[in-house]
């Protein structure tokens, strides 16, 4: 189910604080991969978003929005010990898409619910343009790390591990 209202909130986050962006418009796709070669800039200047379940005890659940570079993966045992938490996951889609506003492949890098913890790896916060899907599978947002961390205040720690150990689902923007 598409969520244009997650579109025009971004896009109005940009305009009422003057942030440079720019928007691309492309085939539609939502994985990392193949969305940053329609756009022609290297994977790893691509935004991997994947909301995660942090189970901090038996009874206490919480989401949090991880975004690590497109050549990447979330190293789920880093989120476990920044958590302190006993069990973290990939939240189911359903979840996923109600926290994120968006579906599969089209989550933001923003956590707009307030029930979704932000966090960043240092990585991303560096890069000169940062590329995403911007709630939509068809049109992707540019804008400067510097820009990211001045408008979603992400919690910025290491939780990128290199994408060639282990698999991971398929890999979401």
């Amino acid at each position: 189910m598409p969520h244009p209202d997650t579109y025009q909130r971004l896009i109005a986050l940009f305009d009422t604080t003057q942030t440079p962006y720019r928007l691309i418009d492309h085939e539609p796709d939502g994985t990392t991969e193949s969305v940053s070669a329609l756009r022609g800039h290297p994977v790893s200047h691509a935004a991997k978003c994947i909301i995660l379940r942090v189970k901090t005890d038996r009874r206490t659940t919480r989401h949090v929005l991880a975004v690590v570079p497109g050549d990447r993966r979330v190293d789920l045992d880093a989120v476990r010990r920044l958590f302190d938490a006993r069990y973290v996951g990939f939240s189911d889609a359903a979840t996923a898409e109600r926290l994120a506003h968006a579906v599969p492949g089209t989550v933001l890098p923003f956590a707009f619910d307030p029930d979704l913890e932000l966090v960043a790896d240092p990585e991303i916060v560096t890069r000169p343009q940062l590329y995403f899907n911007a709630a939509r599978l068809d049109r992707s947002a540019v804008i400067s790390g510097g820009d990211y961390v001045r408008l979603a205040h992400p919690r910025i720690e290491r939780i990128a591990t290199p994408d060639d150990i282990g698999a991971q689902a398929p890999t979401p923007v």
